[in-house]
């Protein structure tokens, strides 16, 4: 072997030697964190928008792997139990508040107090609210709705209406005008949420533990239903049915329902599928109630399950924290049509100016944002088959409704029903 070679050789060991001392003499590098959050029935519409954010969060903390998983919203709870249950549970879960309740009762959500951090001052109070049981929050406010009141200017016209109503009570009359007057209906409450529509007017349904939504004041919100009912002012299309929104809609768009309650998404439909009934609609702010509680609220958000390792939790916060921030909320907003829970978000310019020559559409959407700060989810917290029980209490305002029972005697009847279950659950 040349003189050379040698040098050649030793030249490369002593060059192995020095890295290898170098790479033993430095600290080891932190173990990448993984952060699995978990949303239902995002894809395939917002797979760009959740993957753009996965990746501009890993870029900017290289420390953190992130993977997103979505799961039809049908099968996102059991799918969660079974995790939660097997210890290997998400990092972080989309719920809305009924869901968040019963889990957070079971024991099988962690409070996110901590990890709210300084963010908690930036999201809408009333969003908080919606996600605090037993003094403790129990998610991160991502997106709520709320509802417009839609109205066809000429069946107004026709019934000699000159304006939106302002409460409930003007719905109900403007809806038995407009029956009287043209023969159509007004008005199609969503009756198989009737708990929120008593709560939303100050009418509670449980106190000290039983149900009390018999008193002379809930007769009297039934009774004014059933009057417009058998005036014909109610639309009585899947009036009961747990979801009666096809039918409502559907009216509007045939030209037979003189208002509608909905989402703004909704008036975008009938731009697309009735663009003659488009044409003479005209939106404003759903009534607030008595209350200051805005019609049509439904918050979702993210939470922390039980079992999440306690060394992840402050990255599972700061991510939680990017994840439902005033820009991507902002973002994710305005291409889902809700509206935003972080108070700057909500009240971007996206959502408040109405522009020059604007249709009813735009009008829709700041209409809404009116409204947002005043959304609530309206839920009966802490009762376990609360299910069950309201739809007692749906049969029984059903039967006061159409007549065919009196309506202190059915509402009677369904607290009854309700504090037999609710003492059973006691017992227990």
């Amino acid at each position: 072997m040349s003189m050379q070679t040698l040098r050649k050789l030793s030249a490369l060991l002593v060059a192995w030697m020095v890295g290898s001392l170098a790479t033993a003499a430095s600290p080891s590098l932190p173990p990448v964190q993984k952060i699995e959050f978990w949303t239902f029935s995002m894809k395939p519409k917002f797979t760009p928008y959740f993957e753009q954010l996965v990746q501009r969060y890993e870029r900017d903390n290289p420390e953190v792997k992130v993977e997103w998983v979505d799961f039809p919203w049908d099968i996102i709870q059991t799918k969660l139990v079974t995790r939660i249950v097997a210890g290997t549970p998400p990092a972080l879960v989309n719920l809305n508040v009924p869901w968040a309740d019963e889990f957070a009762r079971d024991g099988l959500l962690l409070p996110v107090d901590g990890l709210l951090a300084d963010a908690r001052a930036r999201y809408l109070p009333g969003t908080l609210q919606d996600l605090t049981f037993g003094g403790k929050t129990y998610g991160f406010p991502m997106y709520s709705n709320v509802a417009v009141i839609t109205y066809n200017t000429e069946i107004f016209k026709q019934a000699g209406i000159t304006r939106a109503p302002r409460d409930l009570d003007e719905q109900l009359l403007f809806a038995r005008q407009i029956a009287a007057r043209t023969g159509k209906a007004g008005l199609c409450p969503a009756l198989s949420k009737i708990d929120g529509l008593m709560m939303q007017q100050g009418l509670p349904l449980l106190r000290d533990g039983k149900a009390v939504f018999n008193s002379p004041a809930h007769v009297a919100l039934i009774r004014k239903l059933a009057d417009t009912y058998r005036a014909g002012g109610l639309l009585k299309d899947a009036l009961f049915a747990e979801d009666n929104f096809p039918a409502a809609i559907d009216a509007y768009k045939g030209g037979r329902l003189g208002m509608l309650l909905a989402p703004p998404t909704a008036v975008r439909r009938i731009e697309t599928d009735a663009k003659d009934i488009y044409a003479i609609t005209d939106v404003a702010p759903a009534p607030l109630g008595p209350t200051g509680i805005a019609d049509g609220g439904w918050l979702v958000h993210f939470a922390v399950p039980k079992n999440v390792s306690p060394a992840l939790l402050p990255a599972v916060g700061k991510f939680a924290r990017y994840l439902t921030n005033d820009a991507n909320q902002l973002a994710f907003a305005k291409q889902a049509s809700v509206y935003p829970a972080m108070a700057q978000a909500a009240n971007d310019a996206f959502f408040t100016t109405v522009p020059a020559g604007a249709g009813a559409a735009e009008k829709a959407v700041a209409a809404g944002a009116v409204s947002m700060p005043h959304s609530h989810t309206m839920y009966v917290a802490g009762i376990d088959d609360y299910d069950e029980l309201r739809r007692y209490l749906v049969k029984a305002v059903e039967a006061g409704v159409t007549g065919k029972q009196d309506i202190r005697l059915a509402l009677d009847q369904a607290v009854l029903q309700w504090n037999r279950k609710l003492a059973s659950l006691r017992s227990h």
